[in-house]
């Protein structure tokens, strides 16, 4: 059995994980999906909605929240619009070179 002191931590495994250039670039080009999947569940969370409220307080179906939450896929500017305006959020987008994704705004 292995000792709890042999067990890799999480940071360990992402550097790992990070180390190989195709994660690694798939991690940045999903970043910006990602990060707008963890906005829009946090605020699920904080108001105590399901996905179908939720969908119902933005005008879409519960599938399209699903699709956002997983993060698999970039939202369009119009569907980041639609969140800010449904739900009273900001989104700050940094474009750089190197990366894209969200930028704190606290």
């Amino acid at each position: 059995m292995t000792k709890l002191s042999e067990l890799r931590t999480a940071g360990d495994i992402r550097a790992e994980d990070l180390a190989d250039d195709g994660i690694r670039a798939e991690q940045i080009r999903t970043a910006l999906a990602h990060a707008v999947a963890l906005r829009v569940l946090a605020y699920r969370v904080e108001h105590g909605l399901s996905q179908t409220a939720l969908a119902r307080q933005l005008g879409m179906q519960q599938p399209a929240v699903a699709r956002l939450e997983a993060g698999d896929h970039e939202p369009t500017f119009s569907t980041l619009e639609r969140l800010a305006r449904g739900l009273g959020i900001e989104f700050h987008i940094d474009i750089t070179p190197a990366t894209s994704g969200l930028r704190d705004t606290a």
